[in-house]
């Protein structure tokens, strides 16, 4: 069968046409079609890009390639991956091909000059003498040949996803990402004590940028993504993406938002540039290089390079940074957070670090999920900035994360995961190459999605905290200012373990619920949410779900049906109707009663055995907290600095 359901061959007994019933319209349903005639196999597969061809008719001559011809449409798309691709110190991009150098039907399409950058030019090289193969927006059927084929490491599971190695990086690098230092970022952008951004100068970058873009260009392909972020259509960036791996490729294609093929022939020139040279290390020498990783980031150029890193998660996050710098510009706030809605059209934001449960209390049956990472927030309302779900797969199951589990078939990537060798099934609980294992895969392979991944603007925004010091309550009703300080602190705990054993929790403090991607400083996006919150009636909540009745070893976790009931809670909108006490120290609204919790619990010092071990530990707490936010009261925001007294107010009073 064809590729869109039509027969290809002809059998040598052919069947008896099967008829079927008409139905009451009168109309009849037959799903037969003539048969295709092919002599050999390069026969068929041209008769296959035929029927794939896109019939998507053109629109006059409104678009950048309307009018053109297919050969000049794909003359004008090759020339603009050649000035991506062209080197500083060259005054020409390379002579691209497109399709695969193994293949027998490339042709090359004429060298291409390239006029971008004034620059020395070298008269002759050896990668003036090669062509460069271009391997353009594949399917994902494409790309799993191209992995199996060429990638080590790269084999289907028994679900049919892509399974593959990152090499020895199965995490971020966030000491080895640098952002680029001028005379506008030096002012706009969030640097010093706290901030994820390292300063890097533009000749350095430059000097990666070559040396990323010189050993694409010697290779026989490379694999070029275009792509779109932000499901906005009046707010989305046109990105290109590089590689040299069809695992990233493939990466990339679930991760952003994948183009029709009419929008792809009216691509252009895209917004920011990826060049992913993974596989090659940045010379350890270099002014500012740490490691033989570097991943880049010029926002003047609005182009990123990747040196000495395959982990695909560098790209993800990498782009999510550029938009945390070009989204505000627009006066639309960047969000790290889930988001899903419900049938009458409520919409909730989830924040959460690792382990508090964004993914779970985010992904629920009886609402649509917008998205589960990252968000835009504009005066449309919000819209998923992403095209697919990362999700992480240590001990996963089918049991606990059912959509998940069912999202991992074909066109799925799996990183890192460890399967049986004959059977191909993955065991989820393995952590012998990472416990950071993960599957990349469409938001279209979540059954209740919201395609396009758009929503009005939020109701309730939910900040997640899996406090392990057992002192917070399981849900309290925040102000406009207590939401931005609790937004601005970011606050979680982690379980550490000592080598006696001994267990006790460590805080962990992320600001905007998402440090290590913002670009500028937390307070200018606390001011955005709270500016947004207040003009469409927004309500914030606490909610933790982590432990009760002691810290963890003493106490217990917080029952996940309970907090399904407060999340349940919030959404219908009684929880706003509930009658509320005041806590002491961080000064919490916290409900008497909410149906379906037992009301003990609602309040944590009634679950403490010990009420002076409470109190000691709450002030424990508190005192963290406080130490936290030190790096955050010199900043000045607001008219007569009253917005920033009026968070530092909201935060804990001891």
């Amino acid at each position: 069968m064809g590729a869109n359901g039509n027969g290809v061959t002809t059998p040598r007994s052919p069947l008896a046409r099967i008829l079927t019933e008409k139905k009451g319209n009168g109309i009849c349903h037959d799903d037969s079609a003539k048969t295709v005639k092919a002599q050999t196999i390069d026969e068929l597969h041209s008769l296959q890009k035929k029927r794939s061809a896109p019939t998507t008719p053109l629109e006059g001559t409104q678009g950048a390639f309307a009018s053109l011809s297919e050969e000049e449409r794909q003359r004008q798309q090759l020339q603009s991956i050649s000035a991506s691709l062209a080197s500083l110190t060259r005054g020409t991009g390379p002579k691209v091909v497109r399709g695969d150098p193994a293949g027998k039907t490339t042709q090359a399409v004429a060298h291409v000059a390239h006029h971008h950058l004034e620059a020395p030019t070298i008269s002759v090289s050896d990668s003036s003498l090669k062509f460069t193969h271009v391997l353009y927006n594949l399917s994902p059927a494409e790309l799993y040949e191209q992995a199996i084929k060429y990638e080590k490491g790269s084999f289907i599971t028994s679900t049919g996803a892509l399974a593959t190695l990152s090499g020895a990086k199965t995490g971020r690098s966030p000491r080895d990402k640098r952002v680029v230092i001028d005379d506008t970022t030096q002012d706009e952008l969030w640097w010093g004590k706290g901030s994820p951004n390292i300063e890097m100068d533009e000749q350095t970058f430059l000097v990666n940028r070559e040396r990323a873009v010189d050993y694409l260009n010697s290779l026989d392909k490379v694999f070029v993504n275009d792509q779109f972020l932000n499901w906005d259509p009046q707010n989305r960036i046109k990105v290109r993406i590089v590689s040299a791996r069809a695992y990233h490729s493939l990466f990339m294609h679930n991760m952003c938002i994948r183009p029709t093929p009419e929008e792809l022939e009216n691509f252009g020139t895209p917004d920011f540039t990826i060049y992913n040279a993974g596989q090659f290390p940045c010379n350890r020498y270099t002014h500012y290089m740490t490691s033989s990783t570097s991943i880049d980031l010029n926002l003047a150029r609005r182009e990123m390079v990747i040196l000495g890193t395959q982990y695909a998660g560098e790209m993800k996050k990498g782009l999510f940074s550029v938009m945390h710098y070009l989204m505000p510009k627009r006066q639309i706030l960047s969000l790290h957070s889930g988001c899903n809605m419900g049938k009458d059209g409520d919409v909730a934001l989830f924040f959460g670090l690792s382990g508090t449960g964004k993914t779970t209390l985010s992904t629920d049956h009886n609402r649509y999920l917008i998205g589960d990472d990252e968000h835009c927030w504009s005066d449309n309302g919000v819209s998923n900035i992403e095209g697919g779900c990362y999700a992480k797969c240590i001990d996963l199951s089918r049991e606990k994360e059912p959509d998940i589990w069912n999202a991992i078939k074909f066109g799925t990537v799996l990183e890192n995961v460890v399967f049986e060798e004959h059977t191909r099934e993955v065991d989820y609980g393995d952590k012998s190459v990472t416990e950071n294992t993960r599957a990349a895969y469409p938001i279209e392979f979540i059954p209740n999605a919201k395609i396009p991944c758009v929503g009005p603007h939020p109701k309730n925004v939910i900040l997640l905290a899996c406090d392990a010091f057992g002192v917070l309550p399981p849900v309290s009703k925040l102000s406009l200012a207590q939401t931005m300080y609790h937004f601005i602190s970011g606050y979680t705990a982690l379980v550490a373990g000592t080598e006696d054993g001994i267990k006790e929790p460590t805080a962990t403090f992320s600001a905007c619920f998402g440090a290590a991607f913002i670009m500028l400083h937390p307070t200018k996006y606390a001011a955005m949410l709270a500016e947004k919150m207040q003009k469409h009636g927004a309500t914030g909540w606490l909610v933790n779900t982590g432990w009760s009745g002691g810290s963890y070893g003493s106490g217990n976790r917080i029952k996940l049906p309970y907090t399904r009931k407060i999340i349940d809670a919030i959404h219908s909108g009684s929880l706003l109707n509930a009658t509320y006490e005041k806590t002491e120290v961080f000064g919490l609204e916290i409900p008497t009663e909410i149906e379906g919790v037992p009301s003990e619990i609602l309040h944590p010092e009634n679950t403490w055995a010990d009420k002076q071990a409470y109190k000691d530990t709450l002030l424990k707490l508190a005192g963290l907290f406080k130490k936290n936010f030190e790096t955050f009261t010199n900043y000045k925001i607001g008219k007569d600095n009253k917005l920033t007294e009026e968070i530092l107010a909201a935060g804990p009073n001891f």
